[in-house]
């Protein structure tokens, strides 16, 4: 048994999952330790990965040669491209799992992964000596030595439950609460605080009329979150079910809202604005006569279903009978009831972008510790820090992703320079270069970048340049290729497009709405024989990347040169000595901030909540810029 490891890794949520793994696989020798093994990359909430944005993340966590999207495409039982009506930049993939075996695809992952180690734990306590950190000890009274340590402690931190007046101990339903480390690293001078969430019934599907609910299928294309070619979906695939709440639905949750631990003062702490309670939401849209529901099952063969759309933290009986007015769900029965949880999370202003914390060297911290909300944020924090975390350890540069290259980019800046007063959720109008961070080239903007740190592998990189390489050809052939207007009459006007008065390029017909690669195809023998000799299992995926650069090209180039603009205020370091409150010039806010979270570039001093653009120009200046 071995009680020293390079990297200690505290909990295997889904933040845990990916940084316990990116570390392990890039040679460090890793513990991960979870307060159940049977519990690992556990669903708390819905059985899902991805949405608006969130699909991206996972996108981007696949390219950098995480796993997230790997074990969601091969337990997936329903897969769905949300967004299709917005165009092909505005796309995000969304699956629901199977919840069993989601977590344990992880589980058998990480039990075979060379250099990685688990324990069945509470941990308590962290070893900290001159504000560096050197391992852990735990409830059971085992003492664990490391040289960089990552928590992921989720909702566990002194996590409190909620149904209705009810209050009960734990992390999550039937699972203990973590003590001690709050109040350890408070100590110490960290800054914490507390938020809320939520979960919604649980239902048996046996108890659904489904006569009264409306199917909602999932899409059968080729599209998935893994770029690697060899993964796919495995299991049945089962719609989802939308139904609605009524007026007396509404009128039973109000007559339970004296006893609702949001309303009668039971809870304190911070809620999710973007994801609200059932009960929150007959109150704020109190002019609104019903709100529509999901049901969606939790795997490919069980009963369970999920109500998504329905948290709440009200008494037990209040949810029942509020269920019992839905036409399908007149005669439910619940496998258990939503409830609501509060727990500690730490203000992550007080981390460098590699989320180290400014305060204990060689400690990292990912995934809900930091006020952020979702499987898939914290996924990606925890990929980062365990990236870093052993890299610290082996002596090499850190790892860190801009604005302009990732949603975890976003995610993490957002986080380190304004701080949240709100769960953290990521939405696509967060990103304002979105058009460069489309679901569809995550593999062309970060495989490279996870190539280059050993994450990503030799295999995933080339089959990542050989699609560049085809994709180019498509383009350069468009590029080339000249039609005159009898070669496409027909084919314009089936669809509807004006006819072309005279020859024009190839290129240049796909830039017209409606009009697509695969249609000009049928009209140029060329582009029929190259489309044609392209991998089979990787044919549309190859066409759809370059229809989609021909498509955005002109938003794409302007995104690229505001980038530009950036990158100039990125470069410019900020020397970490020097004494802001002696910058008379600057505002006395800014003066504060800056004090405060002392940003490494002037890029990050301009995103800080109260450094103005004049501001930053006064730093400019004094940077002899």
């Amino acid at each position: 048994m071995k009680f020293e490891y390079d990297v200690i890794v505290i909990g295997a949520g889904h933040a845990g999952c990916e940084a316990a793994a990116a570390s392990a696989r890039l040679g460090a020798s890793t513990l991960l330790i979870t307060l159940d093994m049977h519990k690992i990359a556990q669903m708390s909430c819905n059985p899902a990965i991805g949405g608006i944005a969130k699909g991206q993340i996972v996108r981007e966590i696949d390219a950098l040669g995480g796993l997230m999207g790997i074990i969601t495409d091969r337990t997936a039982i329903q897969f769905r491209l949300l967004n299709r009506s917005k165009g092909q930049a505005m796309w995000s993939p969304r699956a629901q799992s199977d919840r069993t075996k989601y977590s344990q695809m992880w589980r058998d992952t990480l039990e075979n992964m060379p250099n990685l180690y688990m324990w069945q734990d509470n941990v308590n306590e962290l070893i900290i000596n001159d504000m560096r950190v050197e391992g852990v000890r735990t409830v059971e009274g085992a003492e664990f030595r490391a040289k960089a340590v990552v928590l992921t402690a989720g909702t566990f931190l002194n996590g409190l439950m909620h149904i209705g007046r009810t209050m009960f101990q734990g992390g999550r339903i039937s699972e203990p609460a973590a003590h001690g480390i709050t109040e350890q690293l408070k100590a110490l001078g960290f800054t914490t605080d507390r938020m809320k969430t939520g979960t919604p019934v649980r239902i048996d599907g046996r108890s659904i009329h489904w006569e009264h609910a409306t199917p909602q299928t999932g899409d059968n294309d080729f599209h998935k979150f893994s770029f690697l070619p060899d993964v796919h979906r495995q299991l049945k695939q089962r719609d989802c079910y939308t139904v609605y709440t009524s007026e007396a639905t509404h009128d039973v949750l109000r007559s339970g809202l004296k006893d609702s631990p949001l309303f009668n003062g039971q809870i304190q702490s911070i809620g999710p604005r973007y994801c609200p309670s059932i009960e929150t939401k007959i109150v704020t849209f109190a002019d609104k006569t019903e709100h529509q529901l999901f049901l969606e099952p939790e795997g490919e063969t069980t009963q369970e279903f999920y109500l998504n759309g329905f948290s709440s933290s009200l008494p037990m009986m209040v949810q029942i009978e509020a269920l019992h007015t839905i036409p399908a769900l007149k005669d439910v029965q619940i496998y258990r009831p939503g409830y609501a949880i509060e727990y500690d999370f730490f203000d992550p202003r007080q981390l460098h972008h590699t989320l180290e914390t400014r305060l204990v060297r060689n400690l990292y911290f990912a995934g809900q510790v930091n006020g952020t909300t979702g499987y898939e944020e914290a996924a990606g924090q925890g990929l980062v820090a365990g990236v870093n975390a052993a890299l610290r350890v082996q002596g090499k540069d850190e790892f860190t992703l801009q604005r302009d290259e990732a949603y975890i980019g976003v995610l993490i800046d957002d986080l380190v320079t304004k701080g949240v007063d709100e769960p953290y959720r990521m939405f696509t109008s967060r990103a304002e270069y979105r058009i460069l961070l489309r679901q569809d080239d995550a593999d062309m903007r970060l495989t490279p970048r996870g190539h280059a740190i050993g994450l990503a592998t030799d295999e995933r990189f080339q089959l990542m340049e050989e699609k560049r390489l085809l994709r180019d050809q498509i383009l350069e052939l468009l590029q080339t290729t000249s039609v005159k207007p009898q070669q496409v009459a027909s084919m314009l006007e089936r669809i509807g497009s004006a006819p072309l008065q005279q020859t024009q390029k190839a290129v240049d017909l796909v830039a017209r709405p409606g009009v697509t690669i695969e249609m000009l195809a049928e009209c140029i023998d060329d582009l029929a024989q190259l489309i044609t000799s392209l991998p089979e299992n990787r044919r549309e995926e190859i066409v759809e990347a370059a229809e989609i650069l021909i498509k955005y090209r002109g938003y794409i180039e302007r995104e690229q040169a505001n980038v530009e603009k950036l990158h100039r205020l990125e470069n410019v370091k900020i020397p970490n000595d020097i004494d802001y409150s002696t910058v008379t010039a600057l505002s006395t806010e800014a003066r504060q901030k800056l004090e405060k979270q002392r940003p490494s570039t002037l890029g990050q001093a301009s995103r800080i909540p109260g450094v103005s653009p004049s501001d930053a120009n006064i730093l400019l200046l004094l940077m002899n810029r």
